[in-house]
Formats: structure tokens, sequence, C-alpha cells
């Protein structure tokens, strides 16, 4: 590992050099390509191992993708990938997200809003507010119930085991149909109807593919149970917008929880809602803040300083990403 370089395409905090110091240790150069004039620039990108961004797109200027066809791993910062140029990378470049480093905050905002909708607690909030005292309307238990969780990687698994505490069944799709974590039922994408008809909670927690793109529409949403609770912490588009809306105006006693949005400042460049969701009283809603908690930017960081130490180890890297998201990266 001697002579390695890692280099950055961002600025970065004392606290953040030192959570990634602490993950590599010694005999790593760690250089920021951010205040590097143009020779500078080229002269680190060519004699770097390892290379970790947040957004390639925005952070390597033209041309200089192409003078890192020799690293041996482009690291992200962020989970989700999907809105990075990808195809601007050179496909033999190995390149991974940062997957599960949200896990523990993201798991915690999906049990947060499913209680809140089996709890009906905007619901009579807003009703106490108009001097409506509910005090006998009947509210629900999870406990007892199947969470259904489509995605089963990071967060997938740290959602389950707080769902399995509270006494939930946890049933997962996963598209290698298998995990060593416990689960009551697993299976691949191909039954993906059978998670949808036993779930009483539903939590979205997988990549945006081609594959995934409008994955959930109108056939399966009714498929679902009618009083279900959706939870999306993945991505928008994985459901069919004008569905989910139709849904929710025909079923009442169905809720969606949205974190994920269609249109986002982050991947979009601003906010936008196509249809009214937060008119209805079935749906909660939160401005994807689901891994916006103190400290967790300096324990991103180390997870994925982690994995490029696996591959200046000599190890394997964790959560590459596949040809399937990579085809489905904006260009």
């Amino acid at each position: 590992m001697s002579g390695a370089v890692l280099a950055l395409t961002f600025k970065l905090d004392e606290q953040g050099r030192a959570a990634i110091d602490a993950e590599l240790g010694g005999g790593v150069e760690v250089v920021s390509l951010t205040g590097l004039d143009e020779q500078a620039r080229r002269a680190t990108l060519g004699r770097t191992t390892v290379l970790l961004s947040r957004n390639t797109g925005t952070e390597l200027r033209p041309g200089e993708a192409g003078m890192i066809r020799h690293v041996r791993l482009v690291q992200f910062l962020t989970a989700g990938v999907d809105f990075i140029p990808l195809r601007d990378l050179l496909p033999e470049v190995p390149v991974a997200s940062n997957g599960g480093a949200y896990a523990a905050p993201m798991a915690e905002h999906a049990l947060a809003m499913a209680l809140a909708a089996a709890k009906r607690l905007f619901v009579e909030h807003a009703a106490l507010a108009q001097g409506t005292f509910n005090q006998f309307t009947p509210n629900r238990m999870l406990a007892g119930g199947v969470c259904g969780i489509l995605g089963f990687g990071g967060i997938g698994v740290a959602t389950a085991r707080l769902m399995r505490s509270l006494g939930m069944r946890i049933h997962a799709i996963r598209r290698s149909g298998a995990s060593e974590e416990p689960v009551d039922w697993i299976g691949g994408p191909d039954r993906l109807d059978e998670l949808l008809a036993a779930a009483d909670v539903l939590v979205l927690s997988l990549p945006l593919t081609r594959a995934t793109r409008g994955l959930i529409g109108t056939r399966e949403l009714q498929l679902m149970k009618s009083d279900a609770i959706l939870v999306n912490l993945a991505r928008g588009e994985i459901l069919h917008e004008q569905a989910l809306y139709d849904h929710l105006r025909a079923t009442p006693s169905f809720t969606a929880c949205v974190d994920a949005w269609w249109i986002e400042p982050v991947r979009h460049g601003q906010f936008r809602m196509d249809l009214p969701f937060l008119e209805l009283p079935n749906v909660i809603g939160s401005p994807h803040n689901s891994a916006s908690v103190p400290g967790w930017r300096e324990v991103a960081l180390r997870h994925a300083a982690a994995n490029c130490r696996r591959v200046l180890d000599g190890l394997p890297p964790r959560h590459l990403i596949g040809a399937d998201e990579r085809a489905a990266a904006p260009s």
C-alpha cells in the first residue's frame, strides 16, 4: 500500500479529515482536488489509487473522468447514485456506492413514519385542532403484523431489526432471494406479488434502476391490503406517481409515508409535486431527511473510507454498482 493516494473531489474540514484518517490509518496520502490548479489536478489524478467523491458529474472537470482509468475504485459518499452521470466514467473503472452508511437513522425514520400512520397521530392532531376529540376511534398495533421490505440491503436489514423488536414478522425481497439476516419469509423479485399481498407495512429501500423504475403501479397497489402503510425511503420514481395518488384517494384507509419524492432539489435542482399529495389526510411527508442527523456525515465518511481501505488492502470492495444501475444513470 506504500505510495497509495486517496483523492477527494470535494473539500474536507478537520472533522471529516479525522474521520477518514481513522479508517485509513497510515501509509495513504489523502489529497483534495479543490483548490488545486489545472496542472496539479492532472498530476494528482494521474497517481490516484482510489477516488472518493460526492458527485463526479459536478466535481470532476471536463475530460478528467478519462484520467482515472487506472484507479482501483471510485467510491461515492451517497448510498443512492442514480442521479450521478456514471456513464461518464470508463466501464472498466469499479464504482461503489456508500451502501448501508445511512441505514441506522433511515431505519428509525421508517419506524417513526409507520408508527405515526398506525397511531393516526397526524389525523387526530388535525381533528383536535378542529375541536374533535376522537378518543374511541381505534388506532392500530404494529405488533403481530407483517413488515414487508422491498430491498434488503443495509437499510432494509436495519429496518427489519427495529420492526422485529416491536413484534412484527419480517418478509423481504432481495435480488439474490436469500439473506443471513433472520426473516420469516424471503424471496427474489419474481415473488413481489406475494410480498405486497402479505404486508401490513411495506418499506421501499431498493435502488432506482431500469428494472425498478415504475415498479409499483396500479396493479401492485391493488394487491396490497386496503389498510396497508407504505413507506418510501428509496426513490420517488419507483412508485408510479399518478397511480399512488389515485389509490390514496380511492382507499382512504391506505396510508403513504413519503420521504423520497419524484422531483427533489439534490437530484433535480428543485422540489415539485405534480399532484397535491399533502392535501390528502392519508399522506405523511418528510423532505428526504431520513439520514439528516447530527454526526452522521462523519459516520458516512468513515464508512466510505473503510471500503477504500479494503481495496488498498487488496480485498474486493463492497457495494459495487452493477451494470443495470450504471446504465440507468443520467448522461
